[in-house]
C-alpha cells in the first residue's frame, strides 16, 4: 500500500467530534456518535488531555456521566457518577467500587482545534 492510501486510512479512522472550544478545561460535555452519547472530558494538565468515555451510568441507566466529578483515587484519573457516586477510571472506563460495572471508552486526541476519537 502506498503512503498517501495508508495516511488516509489512518484519517478516516478517527472521528472527528467538536472543536476545542466546544469544550470546558476539567469538565465534560457530550456529543452523539453513532447513536451513543459519549461524555468527553478536557483535562489540559494531562498527557493526554481529552477522554471520551460511555454517558450513560449503568446502574441507573441514566445518561449523566458528562455531569459528574472529575478526580483521582489511587493515583488513576476518574469520574464519580453524579447519581450513585461511583468511580469509573477515565483510562479504561472500569468502576472502582463494583467490578461488574464498566463504561465503553474510545481514545480521544486533539487534533490542531478538532477534537476526534477512534472508532
Amino acid at each position: 500500500m502506498s503512503q498517501s492510501n495508508t495516511a488516509l486510512n489512518i484519517a478516516e479512522y478517527w472521528q472527528p467530534l467538536c472543536s476545542r472550544n466546544d469544550l470546558v478545561a476539567n469538565s465534560g460535555v457530550v456529543a452523539l456518535v453513532e447513536g451513543q452519547q459519549v461524555a468527553l472530558f478536557y483535562l489540559p494538565d494531562t498527557e493526554e488531555e481529552v477522554f471520551a468515555i460511555g454517558n450513560r451510568d449503568p446502574k441507573s441507566g441514566a445518561n449523566v456521566i458528562g455531569r459528574g466529578i472529575v478526580g483521582q483515587m489511587g493515583g488513576d484519573l476518574v469520574i464519580a457518577s453524579p447519581l450513585y457516586k461511583q468511580h469509573f477510571r477515565l483510562s479504561d472506563g472500569s468502576c472502582v467500587e463494583y467490578p461488574e460495572q464498566q463504561l465503553q471508552v474510545w481514545p480521544a486526541r486533539l487534533c490542531g482545534d478538532r477534537v476526534e476519537i477512534r472508532l
